[in-house]
């Protein structure tokens, strides 16, 4: 019998690359505890990404990569975050980055082959750093109080960027800034200088290892070939789903440790493990309607993505849903996990406390609840149609 964790490999190229990341992902899982306690960034971790190729999964073919789909992504993005969700969430944004940037087509095509060809030589990361103090998520539409003002040769920066991840380990990234001459804001990939500094502020409840810190721009010298001048096409924003992936693979890793606990703890009073009481049963079987309902709209919405390339701008409101099930139900996964293993859930020396805290941390990523909510129903009522 397989195990459900393999059930949505679909293929032998599948199969060979879960089969890579199942170590790395069992290798982080040792230095999890360690690097949430101190809130230290994984640097380890990331070496052994780029040895393993993982950073160029999402680099086109072109360029070196190995342009996985989407159902790909999500499935190796859940493998690794069954070891370490702080890492897989962080690496996660790289992988999604370039996944999107491929996808849209909105960075000039020298720009972006500039970047893929170091990825594969170098094992260089990408993110986009767009959140700050005073406007909040990006996705809520604030207008950045990062400055771009017109200089020799492009353009000087200078604003602070909050929930920067990967930033301790970058040399390059993106950040939206709002154009004193122009009165738009446009995108710009800033290169590491004495103009930029990483402030660690980041010390959270949850996902303690992502360095999210913040990112001063102080006059940041920018090119005018390294601002991101095209628009490109909708993509309907599939590559987020990296990130409900992640939450996916800690429930799955909560599941586990309380199923294998269900099975092994024998308590003085019975003389059965736990797993005999139909009390336990009926959290098990109801985590499983949880975990199964989430995964299964998941894989459904990446593999839509991947057929249905015309129709991409209209699946938002279905990707949305994968996001706002898997996180919402992933909480709840781990919430009862935790109660079948009882109070020693609590302990910092096992795992389903971290667990318990990064999970939340899905609530806060894109696209935020209310979103998708008012998304699904906007979608309700334009639908006129009748049978």
């Amino acid at each position: 019998m397989t195990r459900y964790i393999d059930r949505y490999i679909r293929n032998e190229k599948e199969w060979r690359r879960v089969k890579t990341v199942e170590p790395l992902a069992a290798r982080f899982a040792e230095r999890a505890e360690k690097h949430d306690r101190e809130g230290s960034f994984p640097f380890e971790n990331f070496a052994d990404l780029r040895e393993a190729g993982y950073l160029k999964l999402t680099v086109p073919p072109e360029y070196g990569g190995d342009g996985i789909s989407l159902y790909e992504l999500v499935l190796l993005q859940e493998r690794l975050a069954y070891g370490d969700g702080a890492t897989a969430l962080a690496v996660g944004w790289h992988i999604g980055q370039i996944f999107h940037f491929g996808a849209t087509g909105k960075w000039q095509k020298s720009l972006f082959a500039e970047l893929c060809e170091s990825v594969v030589r170098d094992g260089t990361m990408i993110n986009t750093f767009a959140s700050e103090a005073a406007t909040g998520s990006p996705s809520r539409g604030g207008k950045p109080e990062t400055v771009a003002v017109p200089a020799e040769g492009g353009w000087r920066l200078t604003g602070r960027k909050t929930f920067s991840t990967l930033s301790p380990v970058l040399d390059r990234f993106v950040v939206s800034a709002y154009l004193t001459d122009e009165g738009v804001t446009s995108e710009f990939l800033v290169r590491q200088s004495a103009q930029v500094r990483v402030v660690e502020t980041w010390d959270s409840l949850g996902m303690r290892a992502t360095g999210s810190h913040d990112v001063v721009l102080d006059g940041a010298f920018v090119s005018e070939g390294d601002r991101i001048s095209g628009k490109g096409i909708d993509d309907g924003g599939g590559w987020l789903l990296h990130i409900p992936a992640c939450y996916m693979g800690i429930a799955m890793a909560a599941r586990d440790y309380a199923l294998e606990f269900a099975r092994t703890y024998q308590p003085n009073y019975t003389d059965k493990p736990i797993a005999s009481l139909p009390a336990v049963q009926m959290a098990i079987g109801e985590m499983e309607i949880e975990l199964r309902t989430a995964r299964t709209l998941l894989f459904a919405a990446a593999d839509r993505w991947d057929r249905e390339k015309d129709n991409r701008p209209a699946l938002k409101p279905e990707l949305g849903l994968a996001k706002y099930t898997v996180t919402n139900n992933a909480i709840r996964v781990v919430d009862r996990a935790m109660r079948i293993v009882g109070g020693a859930s609590l302990s910092r020396s096992l795992p389903l406390e971290r667990y318990y805290r990064d999970v939340r941390a899905g609530l806060h990523n894109p696209p935020m609840d209310n979103s998708v909510i008012q998304s699904l129903a906007a979608s309700a009522l334009e639908d006129t149609s009748k049978p």
